[in-house]
């Protein structure tokens, strides 16, 4: 009896993923919960699993494609012991004694937005046929380069709004582009020349990580955003951090003391929704791992409620998983309310982070130098190491007075790094 091997779903939010590798070959013996296929999301990569016992019979992926959350990558074939086990019959739907591929979701290749989008979650559009064939997808988003030359499209017609779906771009696409019409519109005419001008340049195909990046914060500043800072001593953090074993970084010392200070009035934390401020269930907090072409924010849980000695293994588990983008679900999933990026590692005294979409809050700890202080009980100068420190928020949460406060009680609790 053969099964197919599917694409699972990957995560609730997740649905198409790109196989990268097939560690499999038609005649080879799998067992149960086997890895068999690598694939990518925009978010980690992942391993497809057999579902059964078996032998391969089939691979219909193939490398580099990017396929939809139910889609065939594949066939094994079981036995009636593996079959029974699994709840398989053979009038089953995922039972394919004659060997037939199964119908597979496919997108629409032309049509309204509405019936792509009925199409991408496996529904089907009122005009749509479903294809029995193997299902590729074609990222939508190419991620080309923009020119920075005028003020940019300042109005954009239904018309050109209709092409510019079809071509899966959007008005931050179009920042660069001059109009030629009344008023600086942007004529169908213009945008054309426009793509036809890029199509004679380089271009390299952005990652499925820097197209969501890119989204992330688009979407991340149709927000008011303002940042405040101030310069923190370092001394008894790196006294303290010398005496652990094992050592916590600098990015979890700021993590412990942004959760406290959360914690004392979670509002400030919290989003707008309509006419309500809505606060967090929990103080969960992400911190930001550089991966290759992007960024990953792994989530620590709970974080007012655990010492900081007991987050030194979680967050060095997570940092390594991070880099190897294979960051369990629940470990980005849901975010965090905020996020703390240590952007000093890169030599950087001051920067304007911004915040993810889903939070209003992001910290950012810059490169500690030595300098000069005064000291009045000697009359003296001493060294002391300062850094930069950022708080960026939601306008609309936080006005600069609170967010000051937010960022000076941040400050006083790294000054007692004892007590984190």
């Amino acid at each position: 009896m053969r099964v197919p091997i599917l694409m699972p779903q990957l995560g609730e939010s997740i649905a198409e993923a790109t196989v990268r590798t097939i560690d499999i070959q038609v005649g080879d013996t799998l067992t149960a919960g086997q890895d068999v296929i690598e694939v990518e999301t925009e978010k980690a990569v992942m391993d497809v699993a057999a579902p059964a016992p078996g032998q391969v019979v089939e691979i219909t992926a193939k490398v580099d494609v990017s396929y939809p959350v139910g889609a065939v990558l594949g066939h094994i074939e079981i036995d009636d012991t593996a079959a029974a086990e699994l709840g398989i019959t053979a009038s089953d739907p995922a039972a394919e004694p004659g060997g037939a591929t199964p119908p597979q979701p496919q997108r629409q290749t032309a049509g309204t937005p509405d019936d792509a989008a009925r199409s991408h979650f496996g529904g089907a559009a009122p005009d749509e046929e479903i294809s029995a064939s193997p299902t590729e997808v074609t990222p939508t988003v190419k991620g080309l380069p923009v020119p920075a030359k005028a003020k940019g499209a300042t109005y954009i017609s239904p018309r050109l709004r209709a092409r510019m779906a079809e071509l899966g771009l959007n008005a931050a696409d179009l920042a660069g582009l001059p109009g030629s019409g009344a008023g600086g519109r942007v004529t169908v005419e213009d945008f054309e020349a426009f793509m036809t001008e890029l199509e004679a340049k380089k271009r390299t195909a952005a990652s499925s990580m820097r197209i969501a990046v890119a989204d992330s914060m688009r979407r991340s500043w149709t927000r008011p955003l303002a940042t405040v800072g101030t310069p923190v001593a370092l001394d008894a953090m790196l006294a303290h951090r010398k005496a652990c074993d094992p050592r916590p970084g600098p990015t979890l010392y700021a993590v412990r003391a942004l959760a406290l200070a959360l914690a004392e009035n979670t509002a400030t934390a919290g989003r707008l929704i309509g006419n309500q401020i809505v606060h967090p269930p929990a103080i969960d907090i992400g911190f930001a791992v550089e991966v290759d072409d992007g960024v990953l924010v792994p989530v620590i849980r709970d974080v007012d409620q655990t010492p900081l000695r007991d987050l030194v293994p979680l967050y060095s588990g997570l940092v390594e998983a991070a880099s190897k983008r294979r960051l369990p679900g629940e470990a980005s999933t849901p975010p965090g309310i905020a996020t703390v990026t240590n952007f000093g590692t890169f030599g950087i005294v001051w920067a304007t982070p911004i915040p993810l979409p889903e939070q209003n809050l992001v910290l950012g700890l810059g490169h500690g130098r030595p300098r000069p202080e005064w000291d009045p009980e000697t009359a003296g100068w001493k060294p002391v190491t300062e850094a930069e420190m950022t708080l960026s928020f939601d306008h609309r949460i936080l006005d600069g007075g609170a967010a000051g406060r937010l960022l000076a009680r941040i400050a006083e609790l790294l000054q007692s790094p004892e007590e984190l």
